[in-house]
């Protein structure tokens, strides 16, 4: 997402809330930007020795129904909506090109509190501040938007940076430019309704699956349900992790998550050989998962699948027609077509109580150039192969996390603990619980040890490998314990939680 430089030449301000538009408007003028007011705004700047054109003198046309109808005219919003290329229509018309639209809505949520009166209510319902903000945002390669008094200082900052012109975005995307790796000071973006879920993440709590105005393929906002029941909140959360982890894996995978996640992961040949795999890893966890593949379904896998579990859930870039035959013979299953995985750079939202919080998606990936190995013991050439094939796995589970894994399977996984010796142990019994075996395995952690508690843990299970990001006070005495128990240990320097 690139931006340019715009002049602003005329600017229409019309504020229900008066905070700050003075200092605004002062700054505006500085910068021989013509101001155009409604009644309010502008009897408010002109005691406050500011110089601004009325709306009803510009339009040449009264205010009516006691303010009602102030702003809703052609030459309002077409000065607003047209682009450089209608300049010379403007003549025309005596209509100016409105550069900045500075507005805010009627505090309806106070009238609510303050008002018992259906009739007084409805006076604050805005119409014409919403129309100019959308008209504004529709046109938004020509029109800065101001709809907060907070968002004043940063445009008057900008301005004075640039001589008195703002940045406007060449590209209108639900994406944040990190180029420069600045958050901006602003976040709108336009969410579709794509459907009604079932229920929240219980039954009593009513939910809707919302998507980017532009979603890419290998999403869960591209896939396609070709059969099944309709989806609940929870297994949108279940698909999105699952899709996320099986794309990010170049090999021939499968996935099976449960519970938001990853319970097992296998790399194979073939498709059926992967399932297989994945599901022998931990079968009980898989029972009424979700799976997900990053090559095309087949009959074959479709057929194994619903010969050894129940799944909410099975998902591929494309499923063939003779898998989707196996697989209408259970109506409950619901099948996901997601396409092909397009990279992109993404950021995350995570909604708090009254707040937002927004990161880059974690794209880094290690390569084998980039390790670091710590310990006397080198790794071998399959451990190697093994750590960077957890590492990429153990990004999507819940920190605490702590995976075992060998011949590209995860044997077992610790997730969500407040220890990590306890992440250890849970992934040492859900090895356990399948008879697999652990020696010479890979461990992988998503953050560093703290304590050689672990190290020892680890040993006394025969694993020989450990991928961990590194980074403790207490690195040394970890990098001692696992020379003790010749095991070789890599750090990647970087650590992958997930909350």
């Amino acid at each position: 997402m690139k931006s340019s430089l715009r002049n602003v030449r005329y600017a229409l301000l019309s504020v229900s809330d008066k905070t700050g538009i003075l200092s605004l408007a002062q700054n505006l003028i500085k910068y021989n930007v013509k101001l155009i007011a409604t009644s309010g705004t502008a009897k408010y700047l002109s005691k406050n020795g500011v110089s601004v054109l009325p709306v009803s003198e510009y339009i040449n046309y009264p205010e009516m129904m006691n303010g009602k109808v102030k702003t809703l005219h052609p030459k309002i919003h077409g000065g607003i909506l047209s682009s450089d290329s209608d300049q010379l229509n403007y003549p025309d018309h005596n209509c100016f090109k409105i550069d900045m639209v500075v507005t805010n809505f009627y505090p309806f949520s106070q009238a609510i509190k303050k008002n018992h009166k259906i009739v007084d209510i409805l006076e604050y319902i805005d119409i014409g501040g919403l129309a100019l903000a959308r008209s504004a945002a529709k046109n938004y390669k020509c029109v800065t938007i101001l709809v907060n008094h907070k968002q004043y200082p940063m445009i008057i900052e900008e301005m004075h940076k640039f001589s008195g012109s703002t940045k406007h975005l060449k590209k209108s995307k639900n994406q944040i430019n990190l180029d420069d790796n600045n958050f901006p000071y602003l976040i709108s973006s336009v969410f579709l309704k794509k459907e009604d879920m079932r229920y929240g993440e219980n039954q009593h709590q009513k939910s809707a699956f919302y998507t980017d105005a532009e979603v890419y393929p290998g999403t869960i906002a591209y896939a396609n349900q070709k059969q099944g029941r309709k989806l609940s909140y929870n297994n949108i959360i279940d698909a999105d992790i699952a899709i996320s982890c099986v794309m990010s894996l170049t090999e021939l995978a499968c996935v099976i998550v449960k519970h938001a996640v990853p319970c097992s992961v296998a790399i194979s040949s073939n498709l059926t050989d992967a399932y297989n795999i994945a599901y022998s890893s931990d079968p009980s966890s898989a029972f009424g998962g979700v799976i997900a593949f990053n090559k095309p379904l087949d009959m074959q896998t479709a057929r194994t699948i619903t010969k050894y579990q129940f799944s909410e859930i099975i998902i591929a870039p494309v499923v063939e027609k003779d898998a989707l035959a196996i697989l209408a013979l259970y109506k409950n299953i619901r099948v996901l077509e997601c396409g092909y995985f397009v990279k992109k750079s993404f950021v995350e939202f995570k909604k708090v109580h009254c707040g937002l919080l927004v990161q880059e998606y974690d794209n880094f990936n290690l390569n084998k150039n980039s390790l670091n190995v710590v310990t006397h013991k080198v790794p071998c050439i399959s451990e190697v192969q093994n750590a960077l094939f957890l590492w990429k796995i153990i990004k999507f589970v819940k920190s605490n996390a702590i995976i075992y894994g060998n011949n590209q399977q995860t044997l077992g996984i610790g997730s969500g603990q407040s220890s990590r010796i306890f992440a250890a142990k849970i992934a040492y019994y859900k090895a356990k619980e399948q008879n697999l075996n652990l020696n010479r395995a890979v461990m992988a952690s998503d953050g560093f040890f703290p304590f050689r508690d672990t190290i020892d843990f680890a040993a006394k299970l025969g694993i020989s490998c450990i991928i961990q990001p590194g980074g403790s006070i207490h690195d040394l005495k970890i990098i001692s314990a696992a020379n003790e128990h010749n095991i070789s240990m890599i750090f990647t320097n970087i650590r992958c939680f997930r909350h």
